[in-house]
């Protein structure tokens, strides 16, 4: 078996007319504020990514392919490529990020939901540029094929094979008989989403722009944002409780909404790895709310509450965003955020990082470990939810977790040679693969990645993008076997 080139390349012209029409918005954006370089830059990839899609697309014809397993790997990891390629060259062309590798570093931050920047001065960039700034964060937080996949819903070719490949967590659920009719479902869901949390924010004093902007980067748990100081722009306590409602909403798996809409809350509630991602953020943000107080880091109680509960909620969903620097809180506050920089948001959510669900999973392993030990001829079977879980997956997600941790300490080493010291170092790469943001000390909440050499910022990028796949589908492109047709 070998691959399929025709559908790889089928996938890429279908992908450059989708991010086509996706720059238009922004276009309208540089249009309204008069923003002329920003709108040449705009139409020129605009028109070339429809003009080579569309006569390349029509070349190709549309006969019904189906898409086997490695196809599907390629396709996926070359669109998430591409994208963060083709989404650099507004950056680059209007001047505002005038390094190519700079615009390629935002670019994938945006599309994976990282949020990590390489931006000194904020404030001073067009609108339109941070309006597609933080766009990408929307397209990237579902996935881009879910996103073409909602959209063609005749492409001829297997959704579920390719979309398995991109959705984080173990498994992704099919809704409904159709993987197109489930893309969709999940996209007028994310819509929804989108749009309440405008109006919310609307309501609470923000102008149309910001609360567009600040809604795609909570949706799709990114953090971009269009001020310096991120969420602690908006000193109301209204705005930053409405952000971190959806914050904490969108790091649910999706498919637990229908659950809600179909067999009601009691449901919901019951899924495992939902009530352990709650109460995570209930007991973190209380722990972190008490060391404040006690070492007096804040006098005033509410707003600790607030900003204790908030910074737990940007971390665990890996949004990134920030009301406080929270590089200058006590030692065990910030060691509590390190632990949630590894744990992540739930499977199936926009949110990155290792999956609540693994993390279940791996402590049922420790635990099972240990009660072997003690009696060793007894059968432990690991349960989740009531339901056993296979050798097959217990052995893939203890191999997800050991290349989780291997490709950060092999991403620190090649990091390192900066010479930037090791928390820096360790942190940057862990939330670049966790797809979080800031890191402590110099990539901390209140500085950037700008000081990092070409090297470093090119290696963080593809590192987002294998940790937007789930390491695995970006990892084994590097693999001999997989382009050996003998060897799968």
């Amino acid at each position: 078996m070998t691959v399929n080139f025709k559908v790889v390349t089928r996938m890429m012209v279908i992908l450059l007319l989708v991010l086509g029409v996706s720059l238009i918005p922004s276009l309208l954006v540089a249009l309204i504020y008069k923003e002329y370089e920003c709108i040449k830059a705009f139409a020129i990839v605009i028109a070339l990514c429809l003009i080579i899609g569309a006569g390349t697309f029509r070349r190709l014809g549309a006969s019904v392919i189906k898409i086997k397993n490695r196809d599907g790997f390629l396709v996926v990891a070359l669109c998430w490529l591409v994208a963060s390629f083709v989404g650099c060259l507004p950056f680059f062309l209007s001047g505002a990020i005038p390094d190519l590798v700079e615009a390629f570093f935002e670019s994938a931050s945006g599309f994976t939901t990282t949020g990590s920047t390489i931006l000194t001065e904020i404030e001073g960039l067009p609108r339109s540029i941070l309006f597609w700034r933080s766009f990408t964060h929307w397209l990237g937080g579902m996935g881009v094929i879910v996103l073409i996949m909602a959209i063609f819903s005749s492409l001829g070719v297997s959704g579920q094979v390719i979309a398995s490949a991109e959705t984080p967590g173990p498994t992704l659920d099919k809704l409904t008989a159709k993987f197109s009719d489930t893309a969709m479902n999940l996209y007028l869901l994310y819509i929804l989403f989108t749009a309440v949390e405008v109006v919310l924010l609307c309501l609470g004093g923000l102008n149309l722009y910001d609360a567009l902007v600040h809604s795609f980067g909570t949706v799709g748990t990114g953090g971009f944002s269009s001020y310096n100081a991120s969420i602690a722009q908006f000193t109301s306590p209204y705005v930053q409780w409405v952000i971190f409602a959806f914050m904490v909403m969108c790091g649910i798996n999706f498919n637990l909404y229908f659950v809600l809409q179909k067999r009601g809350i009691r449901a919901m509630l019951r899924d495992v790895e939902l009530k352990f991602y709650l109460i995570l953020i209930a007991v973190v943000g209380l722990l972190i709310f008490m060391n404040l107080m006690q070492t007096e880091t804040y006098t005033n109680t509410m707003k600790c509450i607030r900003d204790a509960y908030f910074q737990v909620a940007a971390i665990i969903t890996t949004t990134g965003y920030a009301t406080a620097d929270f590089d200058l809180w006590p030692t065990f506050s910030k060691m509590l955020l390190f632990l949630l920089m590894l744990t992540g948001a739930c499977s199936s959510s926009t949110g990155g990082g290792v999956k609540i669900i693994r993390i279940i999973v791996c402590l049922k392993l420790v635990k099972r470990g240990i009660s072997l030990k003690i009696h060793p001829n007894r059968v432990v079977p690991v349960r989740v939810g009531g339901k056993e879980v296979s050798q097959e997956v217990a052995t893939g997600i203890s191999n997800f977790v050991f290349m989780y941790i291997f490709v950060v300490f092999a991403g620190s080493l090649l990091i390192a040679f900066d010479g930037h010291d090791l928390v820096t170092t360790i942190t940057s790469v862990m939330t670049c693969v966790g797809n979080i943001g800031p890191g402590f000390n110099l990539v901390g909440p209140s500085c950037n990645f700008h000081f990092l050499s070409g090297f470093s910022k090119f290696v963080l990028s593809l590192l987002m993008i294998a940790g937007r796949l789930e390491i695995f589908t970006f990892i084994m492109l590097f693999s001999p076997h997989y382009w050996n047709s003998n060897k799968i």
